[in-house]
């Protein structure tokens, strides 16, 4: 019975069947509604919208600023700014035993190899290596970038963080994998940067339309270039020779231009020989490891002495002396009066007579009355004026001013600075003001002289034709390792030749002396050639640093 009665009475407490499945499915449909129901997620407290890279003012940190535009513009890996790794000292193994014990500790050994593997990754990751001036995070003085690629957003965030950087210098990108079109977004980018960025180099990077002569445009401030290992051909140095100069534009502000490691030959050379007829600013020129042969080569040495003008060239230089004849009229006063000159002097010697006699009749009537002393000092008085007058009338109007210099004498490079000296007692210094703007006097002639067109130098007339002196400004070249033979060196030993002649004329004036460094090893010729020695021996004394080296072990055995 016990058992019977337990049996009811247990039943009810266990749950049904049919409820137990209802309420199961009853809570997975709860769990289906919270799962499909968005869940709505607020901000943490104190955390902002992600701001626009416009808004963000540059603090002239690099580093702080290329990261905090980087995250704006949307970057969640990107290079870090780092310091430029110097070569480091070179290491000395030690053979101590104790330094082998510790090598020998498993433990050290295997902390060892994965620090040396995750340096090793480290190195191979991008980074913009920076060259700051005195340890300083904002003077930066270069930037180096190098074996990744500078995409366009990334040039867009160098448009900002680039010109709060007030001390830099030099921009540096090697394979870096640039486009024409990245190439032209770059170079609207340097006007952006401080006015100290002289330095470009752009290594690596071939482009196919070979758009590196848009670096020198007229108004580029870039005075260094280097443009290696770019593969630039006979059509590159083509636009390259161009925008060096041509026959009513120079480029002014190129100081040295590297273009070694590429593919120009013997057209490509003549294009930049043709840019250096007449540009007077480029100093330092590589073409090393290149296809030159001996056409190139002649075309290279003949610029460099006195050439042939060509009929354009001469028809310019003509147009040119007509003009500045024009402009100096019109600057001179007798220009203006030059229909009316003689009746000016008629009207000029008739009042000057009339004067006289005036001066004459008021003269005796005071004679009469003066005393004889008095008398003798105004006669002595009036002869020295009438003495003045003479000399005076006696020169033409542009007398007494300083005489213009010819065309022939303009080219040289002479300075000529008008000789107003300021009226002072001795013992008086000259203020910082008035030494600033006779500085700054002295400048504007300077630039004033220098940019008189090379076509208003002077030139020789031999048989019916105009030659003109050749370029002197250019102190560099370096042909090292191209095709060059003997042919091509009898070229560059007149060269040298000629401009020593040249300099020795020049001796005592001030002015461009030529070629001091030419370098044509490891061509198609033996070193024991008898041209190539006497290049040596004649360059030998104009090359500045061995002639340094030469004065320094003099005083080291003569002290």
């Amino acid at each position: 019975m016990s058992s019977e009665q337990s049996a009811p009475g247990a039943s009810p407490r266990a749950p049904r069947p049919g409820t137990q499945k209802s309420s199961g499915a009853v809570t997975k449909k709860g769990e289906r509604a919270a799962k499909e129901k968005p869940a709505t997620v607020l901000p943490p407290v104190g955390e902002e919208e992600p701001k626009s890279p416009e808004e963000y003012q540059c603090s002239g940190v690099l580093e702080t600023d290329f990261a905090e535009l980087c995250t704006r513009w949307g970057y969640t890996d990107f290079p870090k700014v780092v310091n430029r790794p110097r070569p480091h000292p070179p290491f000395v193994p030690s053979a101590s035993l104790s330094e082998k014990a510790t090598l020998d500790d498993p433990r050290l050994s295997g902390s060892c190899s994965l620090n040396s593997l995750e340096s090793k990754y480290v190195f191979f990751r991008p980074t913009i290596q920076v060259e700051l001036e005195q340890e300083d995070s904002k003077s930066v003085k270069e930037i180096y970038i190098r074996g990744w690629k500078v995409e366009e957003r990334i040039l867009g965030v160098f448009s900002k963080c680039l010109p709060p950087l007030t001390q830099l210098q030099a921009i540096n990108l090697w394979k870096v994998g640039l486009t024409d079109k990245t190439l032209t977004t770059f170079i609207e980018l340097l006007p952006l940067c401080s006015s100290t960025l002289r330095k470009v180099s752009l290594e690596g990077n071939p482009l196919p339309e070979q758009s590196y002569h848009k670096l020198m445009a007229l108004d580029s401030t870039i005075a260094h270039l280097s443009l290696r290992n770019n593969n630039i051909d006979d059509r590159g140095a083509q636009l390259l020779g161009q925008a060096l100069s041509t026959l009513h534009s120079c480029n002014r502000t190129l100081v040295s231009l590297n273009l070694g490691f590429n593919h120009i030959g013997d057209e490509g050379a003549g294009y930049i020989a043709d840019g250096l007829r007449l540009n007077r600013f480029l100093l330092w020129l590589s073409l090393a490891h290149n296809r030159i042969q001996d056409k190139g080569a002649l075309k290279l040495a003949e610029v460099l002495r006195a050439f042939e003008l060509t009929h354009t060239e001469v028809v310019e230089r003509r147009r040119l002396l007509l003009e500045k004849g024009t402009q100096e009229r019109s600057r001179s006063p007798s220009s203006s009066r030059h229909g009316d000159s003689k009746t000016d002097r008629e009207k000029s010697q008739m009042v000057g007579i009339s004067n006289s006699a005036l001066v004459d009749k008021t003269d005796k009537t005071q004679t009469m009355k003066t005393p004889k002393g008095l008398g003798k000092k105004k006669e002595k008085s009036w002869e020295l004026a009438k003495k003045e007058e003479k000399s005076g009338s006696g020169q033409s109007p542009t007398q007494g001013t300083p005489k213009k210099e010819d065309a022939t004498k303009a080219g040289k490079g002479k300075v000529t600075i008008p000789e107003q000296k300021p009226s002072r007692a001795k013992g008086i210094k000259i203020g910082s003001r008035e030494k600033r703007s006779i500085l700054l006097e002295s400048e504007l002639v300077v630039e004033a002289t220098e940019v008189v067109n090379p076509l208003l130098e002077p030139v020789e007339h031999r048989d019916g034709k105009v030659f003109m002196p050749g370029n002197k400004v250019l102190l560099h070249l370096n042909l090292i390792r191209n095709r060059i033979t003997e042919v091509g060196l009898e070229g560059f030993l007149a060269t040298v030749q000629y401009q020593m002649q040249f300099s020795k004329a020049k001796s005592a004036s001030k002015g461009p002396v030529g070629l001091l460094w030419l370098s044509l090893a490891k061509n198609c010729f033996a070193p024991q050639c008898p041209a190539y020695a006497i290049i040596q021996e004649l360059m030998l004394p104009r090359d500045p640093i061995k002639a340094k080296l030469r004065e320094d072990e003099a005083m080291a055995f003569f002290p």
